[in-house]
């Protein structure tokens, strides 16, 4: 069978509508995800659902074609690396304070590990299938994403005022006018003196220019203490 053949094969042609599908299903899902503002994004996903699928076809077509019955299960080598790259995909997971960094490179590793498991029984089609779809998810939806969904980082942002006299609504109007995603606000009151303390929990953008928030941030009162942190 020559390389055309193959490629119009009904196994191969089988194989593109499954992870085809779960790659929309990612997608779809990344979406979701990130318009709720949560750390888990398409990239990330579409590796989990694309990589499931190459190893639910592995499994299959191994049993299909080893298990005869004499040589036990063949497919257990399969759950057993999937499972066992879950904690070498873990240590690759940090939390820097408010964010966590790490998800797409630990989803990485789980499937280049389904990629090499399906390359190691011959399913050289399938695996370039799911390598296509990976690989065109990394270098294209990054800066999908980040056009899409730009505040993508976790921080904290604290006012504090010499009084009360402050507008809420006028405070928040001028961080989300420098693209700013309010998640969160905590207030407090220090009776001895007076001060307002506004903590902001917020999703910003790489690029904000938080020093000319601060100056538009002294419209909302008298504000004495500008800080951020993650």
């Amino acid at each position: 069978m020559n390389f055309a053949e193959i490629l119009n094969s009904n196994f191969t042609l089988e194989c593109i509508f499954k992870i085809l599908l779960s790659f929309l299903i990612g997608v779809i899902l990344g979406i979701e995800r990130r318009s709720r503002q949560h750390i888990v994004g398409m990239r990330t996903l579409i590796l989990i659902s694309v990589s499931s699928t190459l190893l639910s076809i592995l499994s299959i077509e191994v049993i299909k074609n080893y298990g005869d019955g004499t040589l036990g299960d063949p497919s257990r080598i399969i759950s057993c690396v999937a499972s066992g790259i879950g904690f070498l995909g873990g240590g690759a997971i940090l939390r820097q304070g408010l964010n966590i960094k790490g998800l797409t490179s630990a989803a990485i590793i789980w499937a280049v590990a389904a990629i090499g498991l399906a390359n190691g029984a011959g399913l050289y089609i399938p695996a370039l299938i799911t390598f296509t779809f990976i690989f065109l998810s990394l270098v294209g939806f990054e800066k999908l994403e980040a056009r899409l969904f730009p505040a993508n980082q976790s921080k904290v942002i604290q006012l504090v005022y010499e009084n009360n006299n402050i507008d809420l609504n006028n405070i928040k109007e001028i961080i989300q006018k420098r693209g700013l995603v309010v998640k969160d606000l905590n207030l407090s009151r220090i009776m001895a003196t007076g001060q307002t303390i506004l903590r902001y929990q917020i999703k910003s953008p790489h690029d904000c220019d938080f020093m000319a928030l601060a100056e538009d941030l002294k419209q909302g009162g008298d504000l004495s203490e500008f800080s951020v942190t993650e």
